[in-house]
């Protein structure tokens, strides 16, 4: 019997399908695993691609734009600047900024292009070597300004060099028809077209206007392949000023003249119409070409007419005389007796240039006699005469804003003695800008009517203020007269075929401590008498001359100005005008005459 079959024998065969049956089950784990990770990261790739694209994109959207959007400004053009003629004063040329991409021209190897660059500095008037040292100093940066404000025709050329990493940015820059005959009064801008002084600083903004901006797309070579949005630039508001250019440019003709003529530190002329306040002309001298930087010097554009406060002179007396008459003082034929033209007070004399003994108050004015001011202003209390000034606007800002504007100074005193009273009664002690004396004229040639001055042109003027009466105010326009006739200090000043009014001063100049040896030459006064259109100022600074009078050096420039004003403003003459003047002299130093004594103030 056998207990155990017969095992069959081990073949080849046997033995592979053994290790088949033994091996397939670790094969499938195997495949099974594999097709799980691949599975599994095909679901991840899947899942997190899903919350890249449509759960969260944002994140990678702003890392993207970070690198490939730029906001690019798209500057305002600045408004223009207007006389009240339509005469532009200023205005924005188109120009270009050239710029460079060191890490560009380095990375391709543009500097190879010799002849290029060289072409480049020749046209911009540059040393090639400090552009290549500029750049090797700065090769990781992708921009730098290498000349601003270049001719659209320059840049034009630069464009067609076509040099790898030298780029245009177009602007614009200011330009000022004018020149230097406005330059302190409208002021210049600075290379980022903001207003530096005069009327650009103080309506900057309203001049600026808002700038624009366009979001785009660059690739890496900094090449815009995409335009994303555009705001457009709000224009800046043109501005049109009070400014006649007419008389403007005779004042400046004028003052320029007199600073070679006198040899002198300063000259100023500064017209008003009496009957809204605004400002005809504004010139002073010496000036600047706002075209021309490269020679400017910088106390050339300060605006002396506003910004500088001298010692009026007699051009005070006027004012003492209508104090004088408002509180009943002094009546229009009140005698004075001024003795032989000395007065000694508090131990100091006041002195006349020519004595007058008894004398009315037309007198006084017309020989300009400090002992006969004195008199009127010692007859009333100091604030009487104070507030007058006050009153007029000689003391307070004029109301035009200018940047750089002062008021002058008027002392305030608990007490004052004698001497100080009598002497602020002509002039000295205080001091006053020009504006703010043709301010106080203007007041007188309106009959007392107080207007607020302003530098734009205005349609509907602001309703002055009564100051002064009218008979008080004509009264004293109607002495005002008497000084340009044969023997008053202002002969100089009288205008062919015109009834005018004019008081001349003379002051000296202020120095530390008390007074040095130059002094100052005014002519302040209204035209025409018989209703009064324009009161005007002229102002000669230290000039070098024996006849140093305001009365010589400031009253024919007076006469010159007004005259020509007269005419363009249409304003007929009159018809019987009592005196024609010889005087006038359109260059140089006026010779020696009889009148000689006559001028002096």
């Amino acid at each position: 019997m056998k207990f155990f079959k017969k095992q069959p024998k081990e073949t080849k065969n046997s033995k592979k399908n053994a290790n088949d049956q033994g091996i397939k089950p670790l094969t499938r784990w195997r495949f099974i695993t594999v097709c799980s990770f691949v599975g599994l990261s095909l679901f991840a790739l899947v899942a997190r691609a899903a919350y890249i694209q449509v759960i969260n994109p944002g994140k990678l959207i702003h890392q993207g734009n970070l690198r490939t959007l730029r906001e690019e400004i798209i500057p305002a053009t600045r408004g223009i600047i207007y006389s009240r003629n339509g005469d532009p004063l200023a205005i924005s040329v188109p120009v270009d900024d050239v710029w460079i991409d060191p890490y560009q021209i380095l990375k391709l190897d543009s500097l190879q292009k010799t002849d290029r660059w060289e072409a480049l500095a020749k046209v911009l008037n540059l040393n090639l070597a400090d552009i290549v040292n500029k750049i090797n100093n700065n090769k990781s940066r992708q921009f730098m300004y290498i000349a601003r404000q270049v001719t659209p025709a320059i840049g034009k050329y630069i464009d067609e060099l076509n040099i790898d990493g030298v780029g245009l940015k177009a602007g614009s820059r200011r330009f000022y028809p004018t020149g230097e005959i406005n330059a302190q009064l409208v002021g210049i801008t600075g290379i980022d077209g903001k207003g530096l002084s005069g009327i650009e600083a103080t309506y900057n903004n309203w001049l600026s206007g808002t700038p624009g901006k366009m979001i785009v797309r660059k690739d890496r070579d900094g090449q815009v392949v995409e335009n994303i949005a555009i705001q457009k630039p709000v224009l800046g508001h043109p501005l049109t000023l009070s400014i006649n250019e007419k008389i403007q440019s005779e004042a400046y003709k004028l003052v320029k003249q007199a600073v070679l003529d006198f040899d002198a530190t300063s000259a100023t002329i500064v017209m008003v119409d009496v009957k809204t306040g605004e400002v005809l002309a504004m010139a002073t001298a010496p000036s600047f070409n706002p075209n021309d930087r490269s020679h400017m010097n910088f106390a050339d554009m300060r605006n002396r007419a506003i910004a500088d406060a001298y010692e009026p002179g007699s051009t005070m007396k006027p004012f003492v005389v209508m104090a004088g008459l408002a509180n009943g003082v002094i009546g229009p034929h009140t005698k004075i007796n001024t003795g032989n033209g000395r007065l000694l007070l508090n131990g100091s004399w006041v002195r006349d240039d020519v004595p007058i003994g008894d004398a009315s108050v037309d007198k006084i004015l017309r020989y300009s006699s400090n002992v006969g001011a004195s008199h009127i202003s010692l007859a009333m209390p100091i604030r009487m005469l104070l507030n007058e000034y006050s009153k007029v606007g000689l003391s307070s800002p004029s109301g035009i804003n200018l940047i750089g504007a002062t008021t002058g100074y008027f002392p305030e005193r608990r007490r004052w003695s004698n001497f100080e009273r009598a002497t602020v009664a002509f002039g000295y002690g205080i001091s006053v800008t020009p504006m703010q004396l043709v301010h106080a004229y203007a007041t007188l040639g309106d009959m007392g009517v107080y207007h607020p001055l302003t530098i734009l042109k205005t349609d509907k003027p602001t309703p002055g203020i009564r100051v002064n009466s009218i008979k008080n105010a004509r009264t004293v326009v109607n002495m005002l007269e008497t000084i340009v006739h044969p023997g008053g200090t202002a002969v100089r000043a009288a205008v062919p075929g015109y009834r005018v009014g004019a008081k001349t001063g003379t002051a000296k100049i202020a120095d530390a401590g008390g007074y040095g040896n130059g002094y100052m030459g005014w002519t302040a006064g209204v035209a025409p008498i018989s209703n009064p259109r324009i009161a005007t100022v002229v102002l000669v600074n230290n000039p070098q001359s024996e006849n140093f009078y305001g009365g010589f050096v400031a009253a024919p420039l007076w006469s010159k100005v007004v005259g020509t004003a007269l005419q363009v403003l249409n304003v007929p003459p009159d018809a019987n005008t009592i005196y024609q003047n010889p005087y006038i002299y359109p260059h140089g130093k006026p010779k020696k005459d009889g009148s000689d004594d006559n001028a002096k103030s």
